[in-house]
């Protein structure tokens, strides 16, 4: 009996020994982002990215024969549920995450991350926490609110002095972080506010906001925020006879602000990087897109990028090891993506700074 037993463990052993050196184990990554609640449009773009990069690499033999496996995680903008599907990710034994999309639930995710060696990029969280905080696996592919609220202050004090600006923000870490750093920047620049207020997201009703800007006389509101309220207070401005321009930031990037707010959108300003889908290095994957009658706007190719990082980051080091993939992503190396040459400082920040003045104009934007 005894020997039967280890005859069995020793056939055992040596069958998963062969299936083990026959087959590669799956790279599991994983988009976080909100597939339901108002912000589904930015996840659709975020899964969108991640999944044709993923099968991009995989049709083209994986990454040193090894292929992707995809996870997708709903956190519907909120950081309780955005925790939920991290844990989720974690459980599954995803090491790598392209997301979130908010600042507000990048923050608290990135901390279950790095207990648990998973390497994150964030294609669109902007608020400069996010990797400030000295950790090793957070990166993004974005630029930060920092650097976007300086442009966007600029702008207002080259073409707005003199006039009466409101600043308006949602009181999200995204939102409110990039209305005060833009704040800062006209402030220094000599324009002081007329107006500021907070909003709650998921409100319908703007009539007393914009009731007070209207007594203000505001001509140029600024708001931190995302497209559903950005949308909202535009048609409400219109409704009640205030035709202040909109400015915002990267989070109205999507053509459902332009359906939300109707044809009274027309000239609103936006902040956001130069169009990815123009640039040389995409103009590939951007045909492969329009193939498929998708428009890759937004955040679509800063989370193709991601991806495309995490496999040259693979390649170079000969390994799957998120920490060693960090180490070399910090290193200043420099990566192949659609949003051309990328390399990453220290923190985890591209290095290239570049964000431009957007205007709004029959239902799609178009750089000034």
């Amino acid at each position: 009996m005894k020997k039967l037993l280890l005859a069995g463990l020793a056939l055992g052993a040596s069958l998963a020994f062969a299936s083990g050196a026959g087959a590669q184990a799956p790279l599991k990554i994983g988009v976080g982002a909100p597939m339901t609640g108002p912000n589904a449009a930015f996840g659709a773009q975020l899964k969108t990215g991640v999944e044709q990069a993923v099968n991009d690499i995989n049709a083209a033999g994986g990454v040193n024969g090894q292929k992707f496996e995809l996870y997708v995680g709903d956190d519907a903008s909120k950081p309780e549920q955005g925790k939920a599907a991290a844990n989720k990710f974690i459980s599954d034994g995803v090491k790598y995450v392209i997301g979130h999309f908010n600042s507000g639930v990048s923050i608290p995710t990135s901390t279950d991350y790095e207990e648990s060696g998973v390497l994150q990029i964030s294609p669109a969280s902007t608020n400069p926490a996010f990797t400030e905080r000295k950790m090793w696996n957070t990166f993004r592919t974005c630029g930060r609110d920092d650097q976007q609220g300086a442009v966007a202050g600029d702008y207002i004090v080259k073409n707005f002095k003199g006039k009466k600006v409101a600043i308006v923000h949602d009181k999200t870490p995204y939102g409110k972080g990039l209305a005060d750093e833009t704040q800062k920047a006209m402030n220094q620049g000599g324009v002081k506010e007329v107006v500021y207020e907070g909003v709650n997201p998921g409100e319908k009703d703007y009539s007393a906001l914009v009731s007070k800007m209207k007594a203000a006389g505001v001509d140029l509101v600024y708001f931190g925020g995302l497209h559903p309220e950005a949308g909202l207070i535009v048609r409400q401005m219109r409704d009640q006879g205030v035709n202040a321009i909109l400015f915002s930031g990267d989070g109205i990037t999507d053509k459902e602000f332009w359906t939300i707010a109707g044809p009274g959108a027309a000239g609103t300003l936006m902040t956001f990087g130069p169009d990815p889908r123009k640039n040389p290095a995409a103009k590939e994957v951007v045909d492969k897109f329009k193939a498929k009658g998708i428009d890759p706007e937004g955040y679509v190719l800063y989370s193709y990028a991601g991806v495309q990082v995490v496999k040259q980051a693979m390649e170079a080091t000969k390994s799957t090891d998120p920490k060693k993939l960090a180490d070399y992503m910090h290193s200043g190396a420099t990566f192949q993506t659609v949003l051309g040459p990328l390399s990453f400082d220290k923190k985890g920040d591209i290095t290239k700074k570049d964000y431009v003045v957007y205007v709004w104009k029959d239902g799609t934007y178009t750089e000034l």
